[in-house]
């Protein structure tokens, strides 16, 4: 990995043709390559070649949908319904929480020397006993900070998991 914080981000330009161009390499590159980048840790930016308007987070979500419908997805279907849920008043918090929750999971993955994603794999395969119980206790305190986040700011009252209940025992009376 190499440590680009201190340069500027490589720049992809995309062209309406839907061709993206590295000029730091000054070759035509596919959705695979950038994700390439990303797994490199390389800073880089894409945009468009004729406005100039950073298509970034676009193609990164693009990568995740592709990833997403390839192999075993990580969101399931209540999870993006949930993610959805969020959006408005509350995705800065959930936003926050998610990111500094991925983080957290990056600097486990780290500090257990795990350079890839097949070695971690293999990791959790072979650790599973021990990495459950690690994931079990992250797991636990990410909830306690969530919850405290929300008290903190008084998004939820009792009132609503009053509600979630009632919800609950109308399903169960139908």
């Amino acid at each position: 990995m190499s440590d680009n914080n201190h340069s500027p981000p490589r720049l992809i330009k995309k062209y309406a043709n839907r061709r993206m161009y590295d000029t730091h390499t000054s070759t035509h590159v596919n959705v695979n390559d950038i994700r390439q980048l990303v797994i490199d840790n390389v800073v880089f930016q894409v945009v468009d070649a004729k406005s100039g308007e950073d298509l970034t987070r676009s193609i990164l979500l693009q990568i995740i949908q592709e990833a997403e419908n390839d192999g075993e997805p990580i969101f399931s279907s209540d999870m993006l319904k949930g993610i959805i849920r969020f959006y408005g008043p509350l995705q800065g918090v959930l936003g926050s929480y998610l990111e500094q929750s991925i983080q957290t999971v990056v600097d486990l993955q780290t500090k257990a020397s795990v350079q890839s994603s097949q070695a971690w794999s293999e990791f959790m395969r072979k650790k599973a006993p021990v990495t459950s119980d690690l994931m079990s206790d992250y797991m636990e305190q990410s909830k306690k900070l969530y919850q405290s986040t929300q008290s903190l700011f008084g998004l939820f009252g009792a009132t609503s998991s009053r509600k979630s209940e009632g919800a609950d025992v109308k399903k169960d009376d139908e």
